[in-house]
Parts: C-alpha cells; structure tokens; sequence
C-alpha cells in the first residue's frame, strides 16, 4: 500500500470535517422539531388544565343561561357571581386568545377543545364586555377573548363537528 500524502490526508480530513457539520445539522434539526414538538404538548397539557379548571366550568354554567349580547346593567342585576363568572370567561380566554395570536397554540387545539364555548361565551358577552371597556376607558380590555371568538366563529362552522365528522373512527 502506498503511503498517503499530505494532501490525500488533508482532502480526507476536509471529507471528515464535511461529513461531521452534515451530521450535526442533522442533528439538530431532529432536535429542535422534538423541542417543538414537546413545547406543543406542553401547550395542550396546560389548556386542556385550564378546561378542568372548575371555576371556569361554573362561570360557564352560570353564564350559559343568560340571553346572548347581556348588557353591564343587566349583569350586575344578576349579582356579583355572575359578574365574576364572566371575568372568569373573559380572562380565561383572552390568555388562550394571545397564545393562539402568538402561535404558540394552535387555532385548531383550541377549536377542538372550546371551540362551540368560546363562539357562545363571546356571543353572550359582547355587549358586556363592549360597556364595561367604555366604563372602564379601556379599549383593550378583553380584547383577545373577542378576537378568539370572532375567529372561532370563522373557522368553527367549516368542518362538521367532531361527533359528526369521526364517527366511523376506529382505534
């Protein structure tokens, strides 16, 4: 065998060198898509939390029979609870409303999971929450939550609902 240059070992080296960058990038790449992956799933843990979160299941259920676009006078009419309840609603969802605007959540992790309750919630309270930021002169207040239900309604009414759409699903 003959003996190897300083040049073959330099091209063999840059071979090497090449061959170790293409590797690490590989690397890499499969470890930011776990990363994000597992940031996703932490995303879902939390919001399917805040779903279990039995103040926001009692403001619903106390929310849920009041007419749709309930004014402010008509809301502190029906006491104190009830004006908790629908703070509860708003800041509930105005946190998933920036998260899903952030696109740290997915519109379509929120459809699925409150999708119907967030386009009747924001359908109940608009009016509410319209008086109470003239009231409060702050136009911002709620913001998210009305941006997430005008979305919701948007992109709710496309598909047919889950029960609908999957029930010939199998495991």
């Amino acid at each position: 065998m003959s003996e190897m240059t300083l040049s073959t070992l330099a091209n063999l080296a840059d071979i090497i060198g090449a061959g170790s960058i293409i590797t690490g990038l590989v690397f890499g790449w499969f470890q930011i898509r776990q990363f994000r992956e597992q940031q996703r799933n932490a995303v879902a843990i939390n919001l399917m939390q805040t779903f279990y979160s039995e103040d926001l299941a009692q403001a619903i259920a106390l929310l849920q029979p009041l007419p749709d676009g309930i004014g402010l006078e008509d809301m502190r009419a029906e006491g104190i609870e009830y004006q908790k309840a629908a703070i509860t609603v708003t800041t509930s969802f105005e946190t998933m409303g920036l998260l899903v605007f952030r696109r740290i959540a997915p519109m379509s992790l929120v459809l699925d999971l409150a999708g119907g309750i967030v386009i009747t919630m924001n359908r109940k309270l608009r009016v509410w929450q319209n008086e109470m930021r003239d009231v409060q002169q702050q136009p911002s207040w709620g913001e998210w939550f009305e941006w997430l239900g005008d979305q919701s309604e948007k992109s709710k009414n496309l598909p047919a609902p889950a029960y609908i759409q999957h029930r010939d699903w199998e495991l």
